[in-house]
């Protein structure tokens, strides 16, 4: 390796070593017991970090292709991160799907429950909560003086959800997570049990204050107002994308898009129901008794065994799955934000990648038409293949891509193209399951709509094919109102999803346009490569790329 590879190892070594957090999801060991400076201090320290690498790699020539795309791919995402440091996004990004607050929260959903050793570390860590919360309570404050302060509704929104942390809907997050500690297979006792106790007492202090901090002093000096406007939403756009796009076409293309799936939608409704609606095509499937799950755990087995047979009749045949990547485990959240993700395998593959999902309390039941592709986009050919098989290219890429690079519109429009895929391979023959694909999809090119129409106040054009309030201006009413009326889940989801969409601006629409970059991407190589072009290389050649932005990952693909 040059070069340009030495600086991404130093950058992640210094990086881990300031981050106690991304140690512990890498499967790095010896910091499980720290958290990561959230003060002023440690921003401002990160930023720095940032800085100082960004001017190192500039000042560099890669050896060769693969290290161009690898310079470009870091060039790419830390100077973004600088202009969002020096903007204020990172400090004071406070939103209720993603902060320091809950990288607090989810980083022991990675750390071993086995043992003294990992029952003492994740004491340390509870021990140390208070002090964390209160650092990054004071990098908050910092920046509401300077009037960088995310809306009311994000404030409101999160400090909820320290309350539901603490058992407001009846499952403390701290008294499951003792349960779930065992040394030697037998629950943890003596004094070990007793530091635990204190050490959970001590952590929902913390986190009390925090709500508290939240509700008293926060929220009063939020905006009212959720938009955010044509500036911060361009650089959030940016680094959800990894490219700048046309904003306003791409406003309109959302428009266009989710037309065209609503209309496929109704043809596949017949074949559930000759001259059924959407609705009532749904209503058939939904009384179907061997299309429901009303079980957590039957539910959480019965992904498994999706997972595993898609990845067995995957391999080998459509992708190069290398054989630890072939390993996944479907998981219940231990919280119930109603949130569903993926986390990557530790360095080692000792922990494998896992598929979450946090079940909302008043969720009971579980349509298994609608989640057959969202096993799919989770598991393989989606996040799983592309992340672990990214783990496993040690030979073909340096620390920083394998374990430094998130780019939402890479990894997501993977994950939605992932879900075409299967559909174009026949996997989505059973038109249930196609249905739920493209309520799917159809849920995604909602978000293009109103996520880029609330936040840059748009009008809604007059000639909408849904004919939806022409020429009004988009407001988080209106824009409730439109996701009701075309996303088919349950409220309680679509609430806690607007919310996101309001509090993390720009990163709802990378989904479909991630999804509709990788398609042209994939249309370019084939036209660069005649009758050679084969699928399941280009699906290897991609992903051998590692994830990037947007921009340098279709530059490098068309250099292959």
């Amino acid at each position: 390796m040059g070069r340009i590879d030495d600086i991404a190892e130093r950058y992640m070594a210094e990086a881990v070593a300031m981050s106690p957090i991304r140690a512990t999801s890498m499967g790095i060991k010896d910091r499980d017991d720290e958290y990561d400076d959230f003060s002023p201090e440690g921003f401002a320290a990160r930023a720095d970090h940032d800085r100082t690498t960004l001017a190192a790699l500039r000042a560099e020539e890669p050896g060769d292709e693969r290290e161009r795309a690898a310079k470009e791919t870091m060039e790419e995402r830390l100077a973004l991160a600088v202009e969002r440091h020096e903007a204020g996004d990172i400090a004071a990004g406070l939103s209720v799907i993603f902060s320091p607050l809950h990288s607090t929260r989810s980083v022991f959903d990675l750390m071993g429950t086995e043992g003294a050793d990992n029952a003492a570390n994740i004491a340390s860590r509870l021990e140390k909560l208070p002090a964390t919360l209160a650092g990054y309570a004071e990098t908050l404050r910092t920046e509401a003086a300077r009037g960088n302060v995310s809306a009311r509704r994000q404030i409101t929104e999160v400090a909820v959800q320290t309350d539901n942390w603490l058992g407001a809907k009846g499952d403390d997050f701290f008294t499951g997570l003792l349960s779930r500690l065992t040394v030697d297979g037998e629950p943890v006792r003596g004094a070990l049990a007793d530091r635990l106790t204190a050490a959970a007492d001590t952590a929902r202090g913390g986190v009390a204050e925090f709500g508290r901090f939240l509700r008293g002093e926060l929220a009063p000096v939020a905006p009212e107002k959720d938009a955010v406007g044509w500036e911060k939403y361009s650089r959030g756009s940016r680094f959800s994308l990894g490219t700048a796009v046309d904003l306003a076409e791409t406003y309109a293309w959302g428009w266009q898009e989710l037309h065209r799936i609503e209309t496929e939608m109704a043809a596949v409704a017949q074949q559930i129901k000759p001259g059924a609606t959407v609705d009532e095509a749904i209503e058939v499937l939904d009384a179907d008794p061997e299309r429901t799950i009303t079980d957590k755990a039957e539910f959480r087995d019965w992904m498994q065994e999706l997972a595993d047979t898609t990845i067995a009749d995957m391999a080998d045949k459509h992708f190069d799955i290398p054989e630890p990547v072939r390993r996944i485990e479907c998981m219940i959240a231990p919280t119930s934000d109603g949130t569903i993700y993926y986390t990557g395998p530790s360095e080692d593959f000792t922990r494998p990648g896992r598929m979450w999902w946090s079940v909302p309390p008043e969720q009971k039941s579980f349509s298994k038409w609608r989640e057959v592709t969202t096993v799919y986009h989770e598991g393989v050919p989606g996040h799983h293949l592309q992340i672990g098989q990214t783990a496993y290219r040690s030979e073909l890429l340096n620390r920083f891509q394998r374990r430094g690079v998130m780019c939402s519109g890479h990894a997501e429009g993977w994950a939605l193209y992932s879900e075409r895929l299967m559909d174009d391979l026949g996997y989505l023959s059973d038109p249930g399951d196609k249905l739920g694909m493209l309520d799917g999809q159809a849920f995604r090119a909602t978000r293009v709509v109103i996520d880029i129409g609330m936040h840059l106040e748009l009008e809604i054009p007059a000639d909408n094919p849904f004919g939806f309030a022409p020429g009004k201006t988009w407001t988080p009413e209106l824009g409730w109102e439109f996701l009701r009326a075309h996303c088919r889940m349950n409220e309680a989801f679509l609430r806690f999803e607007l919310n996101r969409y309001l509090g993390w601006a720009g990163q709802a629409p990378s989904y479909k346009v991630g999804e509709r970059i990788w398609l042209a991407a994939r249309e370019d190589y084939k036209r660069s490569k005649g009758a050679e072009f084969d699928l399941k290389t280009f699906h290897t050649d991609a992903l051998n790329l590692g994830p990037m932005g947007l921009d340098p990952f279709q530059a490098a693909l068309k250099r292959l």
